[in-house]
């Protein structure tokens, strides 16, 4: 039975139809971000089995293509598959694309590795990722549309803020499948072929996901228009040629998405990165710590979503930011006294100097990983950022000199990699191991394996306390849901429903697959360029102002908006 309208509705409950509605589009969205999050968790496995046999320079290009693919991508689905679900309608669009991301996930787990068929193997990879990519930035504008053009006016943010949630519930089901199947088989199986069931499981969830969804409808606002003719012929000229629509979309843009990213990504990302590869915390203990922290902010992407429909869109998602400006130093800072004091407490008494001549140290931007950055000073900026050491670099040596690390009274030489030539990886290791030694002896947390004699920056199990390095995350992922969760209607009520679908992803997209993904490459280039852990922070903190600023002042609420005078 087809829904009736329900834009310019008073306040009622939820129909059986719109509870299926909303759990069809929801569950499937969670599909779509399980299979995304799996290449980005699984990475290091993904690339012994495809991409290891490979000289560096085939690496590093395939390497691009994955990260291409996992976020530059993203803008290029949102319109092709937005101009399509404007064009034909939103059910059918968002079925393309779940069966897109979910064969082509499952396609994964079957694919053999160049031991078995050679350079077919990692570019047949690079297809699938693509494919993921292009799926994923039309599955979320159908979704949060579909849903939007279901719900009646006064409780559009809470059936969107349902859809807000599958990004961080897929997260959350990544993360728990690979350590339940990492816990099973092991790891020496896991990493020999167990990392391939995440991405076979992935199979019944697309069938029952598909099944649910070729039972809906229409959206009711999609079916009238077209009733009526009033659909576009040409979606994407009106929704980015015509200027007054090209100009909501700048505003979504820079005054919503852009900050809105940041600080998911800081929350939600950058906290696993900045607990595991920062503060030195074992990968185990860290997917559980942020899986807590997840489920128990979670709902509060619902809770926003509903508090949007009573106070506006508008006055959330800019309070988010603006706490998330306020206290991202503060946070960090707490979470590494949680989880790493020692480094801490090392960080705060013994600070490091670089030595170096004018020019000999670069920018370390590197978001896909295959720059190779081989000067003396940016060889000794690169490991102690790496270690979480802070530094001080002074560019005072003669030109030619290499540059010098000092850590008490004890100074390192570094050496140019260019020039080391064949000499390259025994003069690393020499290095790495003698500022090792000098910053263990002045007091950081290292632990001195006695079979090979080399150090590593590890957080003691022992000292991490897990109810403050959870509360600090579930401070950050609270920030999440205020940006986050009434994202959705407001969006789509900023667009008139023939260009919605094409309208919204864009901007969403671009917001959060470039601003966004771009993330934690930028922080550690500004932390490396700066010797200081939290320097990087400046980042999300840079964007999430701009957008509070142009949002304050150019974005308008919309709470209240009858969609079916925006046909």
């Amino acid at each position: 039975m087809a829904i009736s309208a329900t834009s310019g509705s008073r306040s009622r409950s939820m129909t059986r139809e719109e509870k299926k509605v909303i759990f069809a589009s929801s569950l499937g969205t969670v599909f779509e971000w399980y299979d995304f999050y799996l290449y980005g968790s699984l990475a290091a496995f993904i690339g012994t089995a495809f991409f290891s046999q490979y000289p560096e320079a085939t690496r590093n290009i395939f390497a691009l293509l994955a990260f291409a693919a996992g976020f530059l991508v993203r803008p290029f689905g949102a319109l092709v598959f937005g101009r399509l679900g404007d064009l034909v309608g939103r059910k059918y669009t968002f079925l393309v694309t779940i069966l897109i991301m979910g064969l082509s996930t499952f396609l994964v787990g079957l694919l053999p590795g160049s031991a078995t068929i050679g350079i077919l193997a990692p570019i047949i990879l690079i297809i699938l990722r693509m494919l993921q990519g292009l799926a994923l930035g039309g599955e979320y504008g159908g979704a949060a549309t579909y849903v939007a053009e279901h719900a009646p006016d006064d409780r559009r943010g809470y059936y969107t803020s349902w859809i807000q949630t599958t990004a961080t519930l897929g997260l959350f089901l990544s993360l728990v499948v690979i350590l339940v199947i990492q816990t099973w088989l092991g790891k020496e199986t896991f990493a020999a072929w167990g990392w391939r069931v995440p991405f076979l499981l992935s199979a019944a969830l697309l069938g029952i996901s598909v099944w649910i969804r070729l039972s809906l409808n229409e959206s009711p606002a999609f079916q009238r228009m077209k009733e009526e003719g009033k659909g576009s012929k040409a979606p994407l000229s009106e929704a980015f040629g015509q200027w007054k629509n090209a100009r909501i979309a700048l505003l979504a843009l820079f005054g919503l998405t852009a900050g809105q990213a940041v600080v998911w990504y800081s929350g939600q990302f950058y906290a696993l990165f900045f607990l595991q590869n920062v503060l030195k915390v074992d990968g185990v203990s860290v997917n559980i710590m942020i899986a807590i922290a997840l489920a128990l902010g979670t709902g509060f992407f619902v809770f926003f979503g509903w508090l949007s429909d009573k106070i506006g869109r508008k006055p959330i998602i800019m309070a988010g930011l603006a706490l998330a400006i306020v206290t991202y130093f503060p946070l960090f800072k707490a979470l590494t006294w949680a989880a790493n004091p020692a480094l801490a407490q090392a960080q705060q008494d013994i600070r490091a100097t670089v030595t170096a001549a004018p020019g000999d140290c670069t920018f370390q931007f590197n978001p896909v990983g295959t720059a190779k950055f081989t000067t003396s000073c940016d060889i000794a900026t690169g490991f102690l950022a790496r270690n979480s050491v802070p530094y001080d670099v002074v560019t005072t040596a003669a030109p030619g000199t290499p540059a010098t690390v000092t850590v008490g009274s004890e100074t390192v030489a570094s050496f140019d990699a260019i020039q080391a030539g064949a000499d390259a990886a025994a003069q690393t290791t020499a290095f790495n191991n003698a500022v090792h030694k000098s910053l263990h002896d002045a007091g950081y947390p290292l632990v001195l394996n006695e079979a090979t004699g080399t150090y590593a920056m590890v957080a003691d199990p022992a000292q991490v306390s897990w109810p403050k390095v959870i509360g600090v995350l579930f401070i950050l992922v609270l920030y999440v849901t205020m940006v986050y969760g009434p994202i959705a209607a407001i969006l789509v009520e900023m667009f008139p429903t023939r260009i919605r679908y094409t309208g919204m992803s864009l901007p969403y997209h671009i917001g959060n697959g470039w601003f966004g993904g771009l993330l934690p490459a930028t922080v550690f280039a500004m932390s490396a360029a700066r010797g200081d852990i939290y320097y990087g922070l400046w980042y999300p903190i840079a964007i999430a102002a701009m957008t509070l600023i142009i949002g304050m002042i150019f974005i308008k609420d919309t709470l209240g908006t009858d969609l079916s005078d925006r046909d």
